[in-house]
């Protein structure tokens, strides 16, 4: 049964940063990890390790793929219990539609500055009439838009942020959280 899930920011967007889902478990399994499954074409990878810090685990995720893949690239890594944590901690149990919630991962915990910047675009996106809100628990950003991802203010003033040291984190929506978890649990 996989033990870790990695989130890795920014691949197969667009046109830029094009990565092959086989050439990517090839990556994860070249360091020993085993039972290495990827979910869509977005990176995200659930696997097994035998090394129970998640830290370590990105830092050699992120060496490697920029060695055999040619990116550098922020990955998040959780273990199943994190990702547990994160799916009990969601504040918009209720919502229907779980492509309207987000969940940004961050590699280390939200602090102050980030939560005063949320806050913030928070303010300016309800000036403009957006419904959208965002909450901050341990090391996940949540979002709801109940306009989608695509009409989020919110989103577009959290962009304009400037990004932390971590990258500013990776975002899935919650229909993908789910699936990583029953993943993990499989």
């Amino acid at each position: 049964m996989p033990t870790h899930v990695a989130l890795l920011r920014g691949i197969n967007v667009g046109k830029g940063n094009r990565v092959a889902m086989a050439d990517l478990r090839d990556a994860v399994a070249s360091l020993g990890h085993t039972d290495v499954k990827t979910y869509i074409n977005s990176g995200n990878v659930v696997f097994t390790s035998g090394e129970p810090d998640p830290a370590v685990v990105a830092e050699a995720l992120e060496a490697t793929i920029a060695e055999a893949l040619g990116l550098t690239l922020t990955v998040v890594v959780l273990t199943r219990a994190e990702l547990a944590v994160a799916i009990e901690n969601n504040p918009y149990p209720d919502e229907p539609d779980p492509k309207k919630v987000h969940a940004v991962f961050r590699s280390s915990d939200v602090d102050d500055d980030d939560v005063a910047a949320l806050a913030a675009a928070q303010e300016r996106a309800a000036a403009k009439g957006s419904r959208d809100t965002g909450t901050v628990r341990g090391r996940v950003l949540y979002l709801h838009l109940p306009d989608g991802m695509g009409r989020s203010e919110l989103a577009v003033q959290l962009g304009k942020l400037p990004r932390g040291s971590d990258g500013g984190g990776t975002a899935r929506n919650w229909a993908t959280v789910r699936k990583l978890a029953a993943m993990l649990d499989a």
